[in-house]
């Protein structure tokens, strides 16, 4: 059973049809990357994934271990084990950012039947994944990415994920806005957390993060289907002579 399964995705926004069945399997310890021109679907599929509203499908089906997504809320997505990385992390003003990571990370644990952080057990446990994406104390004090350059707000976000430990992680464009320095400080946080209960799917334009994060497999969308599979190779492919070859010959 794949752990993430996308079954003929259909979806319409304002009458206009975006997904237009649009397939995917995603097995453990998987890392899939899906590129594509500007306007073929992808964060789209990215918030239908975790269940944005008004994203609601037209028809298919998306599965999560084989739990469908359709009936379930955002918030009951990400506690079962969904997890979205935004292109652009938004500002929480007036919710700090170390109560918001211990209020997510004890709802996904007392989803999964875990004892919950108390205060102290947390402070320590979020300093110490905090230390390797370079976010400090003063960070995790304020609001969540209030006054957060580019880069502050992607590293806080990958510390989330190492905090949740989701089992699906969708990375919507995470290298938009990083310098190179940035970019290698993401990608290592996310290449940590691979592993073989797990499963990664990252959404890009470019193929200069997958140098970074290496993928399994590369996925090229165009006017919302999936139009060409392949390896890292097809990434390169992309990077030498752009889509409009694989678009035409589709």
């Amino acid at each position: 059973m794949s752990l993430l399964e996308i079954k003929d995705a259909h979806l319409k926004l304002d009458n206009k049809d975006i997904l237009k069945g649009v397939s995917l399997s995603v097995n453990k310890g998987e890392v899939h990357a899906i590129m594509g021109p500007n306007g073929s679907g992808k964060s789209t599929l990215s918030y239908t994934l975790a269940g944005r509203e008004g994203y609601d499908l037209e028809t298919g089906e998306i599965l999560l271990e084989g739990n469908p997504l359709n009936e379930m809320s955002a918030d009951e997505r990400a506690r079962a084990g969904l997890f979205l990385a935004f292109q652009y992390p938004v500002e929480l003003p007036g919710v700090g950012g170390m109560g918001f990571l211990r209020e997510a990370v004890n709802s996904r644990r007392k989803f999964l039947g875990e004892k919950e952080f108390d205060h102290l057990a947390f402070v320590k446990e979020a300093r110490k994944e905090a230390s390797k994406m370079f976010v400090k104390d003063e960070m995790l004090k304020r609001a969540v990415n209030v006054g957060f350059s580019g880069g502050e707000k992607k590293r806080f976000e990958i510390l989330q994920m190492a905090m949740l430990k989701p089992k699906v992680s969708i990375l919507d464009e995470t290298d938009s806005g990083l310098d190179v320095d940035a970019l290698k400080i993401v990608s290592e946080g996310v290449n940590a957390q691979r592993n073989n209960d797990n499963a990664i799917v990252l959404i890009t334009h470019y193929q200069r993060l997958l140098d970074y994060i290496v993928p399994d497999f590369v996925h090229i969308l165009s006017d919302g289907v999936i139009i060409k599979s392949g390896g890292p190779e097809l990434a390169l492919e992309v990077e030498k002579n752009g889509y409009a070859g694989l678009i035409d010959a589709a």
